[in-house]
């Protein structure tokens, strides 16, 4: 068995199940931490320190593991995350947890542009603002914003549920399929097929819930919901100058 090693230390890719390794990125490869951390027999807990915004960092993870990456990251951190719990205590770069199928991905400040994107499920956390594009073509995902969001935020959304406990930039939701919108701030324009829609007793109840699951402690009668009109599933000319 490996010798124990003390908090200060910096793991190399673990040979059996361990809590606690640490990953010091000025001395391991974004490679190599992200192949240990994929690993069946890799540990169940692990600390990355100085990402120094390294990019696709604790991307493909596919199991049960706690993972926090002190500082700010690069471009698609998390990415395709499945059943893995991802910290970051920075801010986050272009397409964090994009394409994300499971788990729970928390961004402590701020991220970039498309964040989400294209993600199939799980929870996404971005505790400061999102860039232009968070939830692009969402895709089951939940996702929920502590501060602003970006313009064509939840384009081509087909399901999830997007909350915003800040204000929309502009052309939110637009294209639209069935995702939920939750806005408790101001939008500045909405996008094609995306209308304002009547918040009743189960809506109240679901963004409750995903704001608990948040840790936001915001009231959800402060939000209005948005979603699609449904005239853009087909096209008809009386609906051209719609697109």
């Amino acid at each position: 068995m490996a010798p124990a090693m003390t908090p200060t230390e910096t793991a190399p890719a673990p040979t059996e199940i361990t809590a606690g390794v640490v990953y010091d990125l000025r001395e391991v490869a974004v490679r190599e931490v992200n192949s240990s951390l994929q690993s069946p027999d890799g540990p169940v807990s692990a600390t990355v320190t100085s990402p120094l915004g390294a990019h696709a960092l604790a991307c493909g993870l596919d199991r049960d593991i706690d993972v926090t990456i002190d500082g700010h990251v690069g471009y698609y951190a998390a990415g395709m995350n499945q059943q893995a719990s991802v910290t970051i205590t920075g801010n986050a770069g272009v397409g964090v947890a994009e394409n994300m199928m499971s788990g729970t991905v928390r961004v402590h400040g701020d991220a970039s542009q498309s964040a989400g994107a294209t993600a199939h499920g799980g929870l996404l956390v971005i505790d400061g603002n999102a860039a232009a594009r968070c939830g692009i073509s969402m895709k089951g995902v939940d996702i929920v914003v502590g501060g602003n969001i970006g313009h064509m935020s939840a384009f081509m959304g087909q399901a999830g549920r997007l909350v915003v406990c800040g204000d929309a930039g502009e052309a939110l939701g637009d294209s639209l399929y069935e995702a939920r919108i939750y806005v408790r701030g101001t939008v500045a324009s909405l996008g094609a097929d995306c209308i304002k829609k009547d918040m009743r007793d189960e809506h109240l109840a679901e963004l409750a819930e995903l704001l608990d699951a948040a840790g936001i402690d915001t009231a959800p009668a402060d939000f209005t919901r948005y979603g699609s009109a449904r005239r853009l599933y087909n096209f008809h000319v009386d609906n051209a100058a719609a697109y």
